[in-house]
């Protein structure tokens, strides 16, 4: 009989500090320096490298807080530039699948992966090759935590972030009780701030002891989550991979305005960008839309200029990823919500009752239709080539007052190699 032993083993694949890295990526310079990236319209800090994280610079700070921080310590700032980030998770995801097929993606930075067709004994080995592959492939760093539940690889993989080798693995120990005891509750999956708070009142302040608690009481004082997650810590996989992406429902596109608009023709160019870009979307998924919703609001912090919120559902006649006609639509309806006198803050449209597209083929195609479709193609081709809105409509304006602030940008938006902006050296 052979000895080689075939357990189920799930690894986490998580980029680490992905939004810094992504940037890093593009300018060699900054590697191994302090930096931060922020949020929409550089509001908050929402990825840190380690350096940055050194000086004592929190997650999810706002940014003015930290500024005295960051300019003494010469932190690089960075505005969030999601095409960039969308991009290069999905040159990870692909380098990952070929390993293996069967990867459950759960964030733009995170996978789980299936390893269970490799070893007990050669799965360490496996771990470091996928972590060497997808660095040398993409130029991001990660971190791998292999387990045989998915929350236990959660858990391997914050052990591994403060590795060297980046890789941890559960796999073939016995007792794992001493490392559970330095993961604070807090850091487990699926434990919040408000079951953070209920745990320390029980006297539960690390993994270990939510593994070692009483089924009696875990029944008793959990929900059905609770249960799942307490159990995954005993090894008892209760949480499998979702290997299948389900179709979305809805695409939602909304931006906080880098300034408050006033004006009825900004407010309407902003929709109508807006409606580009979730259009485009769909239309990747190969998508229609059966209906949509615009909505507005201003600040409910600002009361001395007004507070006013509305929204407004609008059928198309027949289901569509047409760009042209989505924007006609939306625009009707916000004419209809618009008032004078107020200054928006946010606005935003939802394409919902979302199906599968028949190639704009049905019962009422026309050859016009097709015609159109096929523009929608090359629109979308063109701007892939040369970057987003390089072919826009005019509704949609062109010189975007209203845009976040993007102070800080670094202005790439792919990492496809032939899509780079070309440089001229004279």
């Amino acid at each position: 009989m052979s000895s080689i032993q075939y357990t189920k083993k799930i690894a986490l694949i998580d980029c680490n500090s992905f939004y810094v890295s992504c940037e890093r990526l593009f300018n060699p310079k900054i590697r191994r320096k302090p930096v931060v990236v922020l949020s929409n319209n550089d509001g908050c800090i929402v990825s840190r490298s380690n350096e940055a994280k050194a000086l004592g610079i929190k997650m999810g700070e706002p940014y003015f807080k930290a500024k005295d921080i960051i300019i003494k310590n010469n932190v690089q700032v960075f505005s969030s530039n999601y095409s960039l980030y969308g991009d290069l998770s999905r040159r990870v995801m692909r380098t990952l699948k070929r390993f293996n097929s069967d990867i459950e993606v759960y964030s733009i930075d995170e996978a789980f992966m299936d390893l269970s067709n490799f070893s007990d004994d050669e799965v360490l080995n496996v771990g470091q090759e996928i972590r060497s592959t997808v660095l040398q492939w993409t130029g991001i760093p990660t971190s791998i935590g292999i387990a045989k539940t998915k929350t236990l690889s959660k858990v391997a993989n914050h052990i591994a972030k403060k590795k060297k080798s980046g890789v941890t693995n559960f796999i073939g120990i016995e007792n794992i009780d001493p490392l559970l005891e330095k993961v604070d509750i807090n850091d487990v999956w699926g434990v919040g701030r408000q079951l953070t708070k209920f745990y320390h009142k029980n006297g539960i302040y690390n993994a270990k002891q939510l593994k070692n608690k009483s089924n009696t009481w875990i029944k008793k004082n959990s929900n059905v989550l609770g249960s799942r997650t307490a159990m995954e810590l005993r090894g008892i996989s209760c949480i499998d991979l979702e290997k299948t992406e389900s179709k979305r429902k809805s695409c939602v596109v909304s931006r906080s305005f880098g300034q408050r608009i006033e004006k009825y023709q900004e407010l309407k160019e902003a929709v109508a960008s807006y409606c580009l870009n979730a259009s485009e979307k769909i239309r990747s998924e190969s998508l229609i839309a059966k209906s949509i919703t615009v909505f507005i609001r201003t600040s409910p912090f600002q009361s001395r200029f007004g507070y006013y919120s509305n929204s407004k559902t609008v059928d198309f006649p027949i289901a569509t990823n047409n760009s042209i006609e989505i924007v006609k639509t939306a625009l009707t309806t916000l004419e209809s919500i618009f008032k004078n006198g107020y200054r928006y803050q946010k606005a935003g449209v939802i394409l919902t009752n979302l199906s599968e597209s028949t190639n704009g083929k049905n019962l009422f195609s026309s050859e016009k239709d097709e015609k159109i479709s096929c523009l929608m193609r090359s629109i979308d081709n063109t701007n892939y080539r040369y970057g987003r809105s390089s072919i826009s409509l005019a509704s949609a304006g062109v010189q975007k007052r209203w845009n976040m602030k993007r102070e800080y940008s670094s202005k790439i938006d792919t990492s496809d190699f032939y899509c780079l902006p070309k440089i001229l050296i004279v």
